[in-house]
């Protein structure tokens, strides 16, 4: 992860509340790779337990509500631990590439995220990419708003952010249509 980018705020809002608020009792949140302070107080603001870790490491199976993994480095290995450790409802978010960067990526980590989950979408803050991905939650259909309207002191993430986030320009639509699961 570019240094750069665990200073923003935009990347600490959305990476953290868009599966917070979209998981109806996230309980076990585990966060893999470099945080920094401002990513962690974002966390504070729910009440959950967060576990971090440098790597993905043997943690508990079917323990975490939420993995956040702050890379975007995919593999099949990475996602075969994520769904040994992620509960039937859980929700993983990860980063990936701008489509008009790397398009080739950006399918090829759906692709590979979606294998062990229901729901499998793209959505973008600022210059990054992130996918959602759940067994049960729909990151627009299911948000929290007692939670998500309820956010205090936020500089990007809003139930609006949150929804808006996951719509993408027609073209990329097209383009990820059979492999995006919406």
């Amino acid at each position: 992860m570019l240094k750069r980018e665990l200073f923003n705020f935009a990347y600490n809002e959305m990476m953290t509340h868009i599966p917070l608020c979209s998981h109806k009792e996230p309980k076990d949140v585990l966060v893999v790779g470099d945080v920094v302070d401002e990513f962690k107080s974002e966390l504070a603001k729910h009440n959950v337990n967060v576990k971090y870790e440098e790597t993905l490491s043997n943690s508990d199976e079917k323990k975490y509500d939420v993995v956040i993994y702050n890379d975007n480095n995919i593999d099949e290995l990475l996602m075969a631990n994520v769904n040994r450790i992620v509960k039937d409802d859980g929700i993983f978010v990860c980063k990936s590439e701008r489509f008009d960067k790397d398009s080739a990526k950006l399918k090829t980590d759906l692709i590979t995220v979606g294998k062990n989950f229901w729901i499998c979408m793209p959505f973008r803050f600022g210059h990054t990419v992130a996918i959602f991905a759940s067994k049960k939650y729909h990151p627009t259909a299911d948000i929290v708003l007692q939670i998500s309207d309820l956010l205090d002191d936020l500089s990007y993430y809003s139930t609006e952010m949150h929804a808006a986030s996951f719509v993408m320009p027609a073209y990329i639509h097209k383009e990820l249509t059979g492999i995006a699961k919406r």
